[in-house]
């Protein structure tokens, strides 16, 4: 069984911007985490990224904070874009659903403008709430079999 922990809580009032680290949040069950501009009734409720890929980037000397790539969940100890779609994950009450892995970059991507290059086309995930709850900064995140 692959485990993780969460390494930050992003959210963002708006789209297209940065989310920041929010240490804690209520995840909505069918819509997402509470406050999050990308919440709400569709497959991509919340967004998911390994922290190693970020630590990656940042040797590159790109210096992104937690939520740059506009991440709800910064995991520690998975690498999410491996995870097929359909794929279950538990953190607390918590259950997500894999719905989608990577996406498009938008031309308006803040880290896009600033370093030239995004990792969230290529190692984002993105995830439906099957069950709500709360997370924090240091769950544990279960990948289910």
């Amino acid at each position: 069984m692959l485990r993780g922990v969460i390494r930050a809580v992003c959210t963002s009032p708006e789209k297209g911007t940065e989310k920041r680290n929010v240490h804690r949040a209520e995840v909505k069950q069918n819509w997402g985490l509470a406050g999050d501009a990308h919440a709400g009734e569709w497959h991509r409720q919340v967004s998911l990224l390994s922290w190693q890929k970020v630590q990656e980037f940042n040797l590159q000397g790109a210096c992104v904070t937690d939520g740059a790539f506009g991440e709800n969940l910064l995991i520690d100890g998975i690498d999410c874009a491996r995870l097929p779609v359909g794929a279950h994950l538990r953190c607390n009450d918590v259950l997500l659903e894999i719905t989608q892995i990577g996406k498009e970059c938008h031309h308006g991507c803040a880290i896009r403008q600033r370093v030239g290059y995004c990792i969230m086309p290529h190692e984002g995930v993105f995830a439906r709430v099957l069950e709500g709850g709360t997370v924090s900064e240091g769950d544990e995140i279960v990948v289910l079999e």
